[in-house]
C-alpha cells in the first residue's frame, strides 16, 4: 500500500511509523515541507493537483491553532480538494469528538447527535460530510496524548491542575500510538469501512475527580483545588463518555485502555 499522508506533526509521524513498520510506502505532505515532506497548501486545489497518486490518503493536517477561517481552509476545503483530485482513492479524515456537544455525562456513539455549538465544530462536520459522501472514512479522535505530550498530566504534576466544580466532567482521551494503529487498521480494511464514521477513544472515560485521584496515588501528589468550569475551551465545554465500541467490533483494541495505564511511562518524557 502507498499512503499519501497530509500532515506530518505529532500524530502524523506516528502514523508514518505504523504504516512503514507494516511494509507500506508513505509520502508525507506538510504546509512548509521539510523532514522529507512535500510542501503543499492543502486548501489550494492547484497545489493538491500536483501531489502524487496513492492507494490511500490520510488527512491529519492541523489548523495551526487557527479559528473558523483556518478550519474552513484546512479541513473543509482540504477534504474537498482531496476527494475532487483523487476520486476513487479512499480518504480517511481525522475529525474530533468535540463535535459531540452533550453536557449530561451520557454515553455517545456514532449515532448520537453531533450538533457542535462552535463554528469550528460545525466546519468539522462539513468536512466529515464531504469525506463520507466520497466514500471515505471519518475518525473522531478524543484528546491525543503520548510520549512528550499530555496537558492533563503536565498540569497535574506541575501543580497547575484544577478540578472543575465537583470534578464530574468526563475526560475522553486516546494514546497517540493507539490512534495510529487504529488508522492503519481501518486503512487495511477500507473496502469494508467506506462511508463509515468511527469514534477513536480509549475504553475508559474518566471523570476529572477519578483521574486526579488515581494520578495522585501513582505520583504521591495531592488533589488539585476546585474551581469554576473552564468555559473558554476552544471547542466548547462538554461532559460525555465517548464509546469506542463500534471500532473495537472491527477487531482493533487499544493497548492503553485507560489514560492511567500509560501515565507512569509517559511522565518522564514531559519534562
Amino acid at each position: 500500500m502507498k499512503l499519501l499522508l497530509m500532515g506530518n506533526g505529532y500524530l502524523g509521524q506516528a502514523i508514518t511509523r505504523e504504516f512503514q513498520e507494516n511494509g507500506c510506502e508513505v509520502i508525507t505532505v506538510s504546509l512548509s515541507g521539510g523532514d522529507g515532506s512535500i510542501a503543499c497548501d492543502i486548501g489550494d486545489p492547484e497545489a493538491v493537483g500536483k501531489l502524487p497518486i496513492a492507494d490511500f490518503i490520510v488527512h491529519c493536517a492541523a489548523s495551526g491553532r487557527g479559528g473558523a477561517e483556518a478550519y474552513q481552509h484546512v479541513y473543509v476545503d482540504g477534504c474537498r480538494n482531496l476527494t475532487d483530485t483523487f476520486p476513487g482513492v479512499p480518504l480517511l479524515f481525522t475529525s474530533s469528538t468535540s463535535v459531540y456537544s452533550q453536557t449530561d455525562g451520557s454515553i455517545v456513539t456514532e449515532n448520537s447527535p453531533a450538533l457542535p455549538e462552535r463554528e469550528t465544530g460545525r466546519l468539522l462536520i462539513e468536512a466529515e460530510r464531504i469525506t463520507v459522501a466520497a466514500g471515505g472514512i471519518v475518525t473522531r479522535l478524543a484528546g491525543i496524548y503520548g510520549p512528550g505530550r499530555s496537558v492533563i498530566l503536565k498540569k497535574f504534576c506541575g501543580g497547575e491542575a484544577m478540578i472543575e466544580e465537583d470534578g464530574r466532567r468526563f475526560l475522553n482521551q486516546i494514546h497517540r500510538d493507539d490512534a495510529a494503529r487504529a488508522i492503519f487498521h481501518l486503512a487495511s480494511s477500507s473496502p469494508l469501512r467506506r462511508g463509515e464514521i468511527f469514534n477513536l477513544a480509549d475504553s475508559t472515560p474518566l471523570s476529572q475527580l477519578e483521574c486526579y485521584r488515581k494520578l495522585g496515588e501513582i505520583f504521591s501528589l495531592p488533589l488539585p483545588a476546585s474551581g469554576p468550569r473552564d468555559m473558554s475551551r476552544k471547542r466548547g465545554w462538554t461532559h460525555k463518555r465517548v464509546s469506542n465500541e463500534k471500532l473495537r467490533a472491527t477487531g482493533w483494541q487499544p493497548r492503553f485502555p485507560s489514560f492511567i495505564d500509560a501515565a507512569a511511562s509517559i511522565a518522564p518524557s514531559l519534562s
